[in-house]
């Protein structure tokens, strides 16, 4: 199934400034955070245990904003968008953790073309990202950098 504003179609017809499309839904469970915790290193109790967290500002456990940063750029690639090039992550800009995201959020996420000029290697694009939770409220969003082409056959 296509994502929502755009089709599957080849490389250069699929990255046109002012274009957006809108992934697929996932929703963050505590097993999610927990593996997260592990394989990154990062166990603050915020995150793992729920009676610290509770008293803390967040009312209880919260994922870890590069979880919520990681489940985004899955979504990316499993709308099938980037299905057929090879892509290159130069940066990230503007990264802002907005709310926090909870175990049983929903996560999709709006991408929408800003920019795109072609280089010998690719084209660099740049992206705009919104990440919003299942009532609709954004939790994290940010601009990406990223060098697209077809692949080499």
């Amino acid at each position: 199934m296509a994502p929502e504003g755009l089709s599957p179609a080849t490389p250069p017809d699929r990255f046109r400034v002012g274009e957006s499309l809108v992934t697929s839904a996932r929703t963050i469970s505590l097993a999610d955070i927990d593996a997260f915790a592990r394989t990154t290193g990062d166990e603050n109790p915020l995150h793992l245990d729920e009676t610290f967290a509770a008293r803390q500002m967040f009312g209880g456990r919260v994922a870890h904003g590069l979880l919520t940063l990681s489940a985004t750029l899955g979504l990316w690639y499993r709308s099938g968008f980037f299905d057929h090039v090879i892509v290159v992550f130069l940066g990230i800009d503007k990264l802002r953790f907005l709310k926090p995201v909870r175990p049983g959020d929903t996560l999709s996420s709006r991408l929408t073309i800003v920019k795109r000029e072609p280089t010998e290697r690719g084209d660099r694009v740049e992206l705009e990202n919104v990440t919003s939770n299942g009532a609709g409220e954004p939790v994290l969003t940010f601009t990406a950098r990223l060098l697209v082409s077809p692949p080499r056959l």
